[in-house]
């Protein structure tokens, strides 16, 4: 599990280079926090929306990273939310997909589009996965396809869906391609410049 470390913001951000945070959840006082914004960057980056522990002055927090926002100008990270969860209850989180193995049909001249980058699961807080690894060689023909009810998963997390038969990755005939990508594609990525899994109740900082 990842650690981290926040101190008790008291006004404003006390020093250059940290940013503002909030720790909440069930059977816990919302709490004000400063973090190095360098830090929680890398951080993310890694791990997603998995169980990190927060160390506050002594006092370690199992918790998610439930909410970031960023300057909409800079795009710098200006905020983050930690929500602690009842570890014994499911949750759900966005995790990335990430692909892996080399198609055989693209070896044959097909191209492979990915119409996702990624899904959202439910598990118990420490079963959630940082990533899903998609394995495309089993893609050997021009129309095969990937679809989301098919993602192996690890044990205890389950893919969250609509329609089990709706497409994450699949390959077309080169001159299909251009075709395909004409075609609105239904919004499901959230913008990378904020990311949310639940909502909650406005916070006072």
């Amino acid at each position: 599990m990842t650690n981290l470390t926040a101190k008790i913001r008291k006004e404003k951000v006390s020093e250059a280079g940290l940013i503002p945070a909030v720790l909440y959840g069930p059977g816990i006082e919302n709490v004000s926090l400063e973090i190095d914004k360098k830090t929680i960057e890398k951080m993310y980056k890694e791990v997603g929306e998995t169980l990190i522990d927060l160390d506050v002055e002594g006092k370690t927090y199992n918790v998610l990273v439930h909410e970031t926002q960023v300057d909409p100008i800079t795009l710098e990270l200006i905020h983050v939310d930690f929500y602690q969860p009842n570890l014994e209850e499911e949750t759900e989180a966005d995790v990335h997909l990430e692909i892996i193995g080399i198609s055989p049909a693209v070896k044959l001249g097909g191209t492979m589009i990915s119409n996702m980058r990624e899904v959202t699961v439910k598990a118990l807080p420490r079963n959630l996965p940082n990533k899903i690894e998609v394995d495309v060689s089993e893609l050997k023909e021009m129309g095969d396809a990937i679809t989301i009810g098919n993602i192996k998963t690890p044990e205890g997390v389950k893919v969250l869906f609509d329609d089990p038969e709706e497409i994450v990755i699949q390959i077309l005939e080169p001159e299909d391609v251009d075709k395909e990508l004409a075609e609105p594609i239904e919004d499901i990525n959230k913008e990378p410049e904020k990311v949310e899994t639940k909502k909650k109740e406005e916070v006072e900082e």
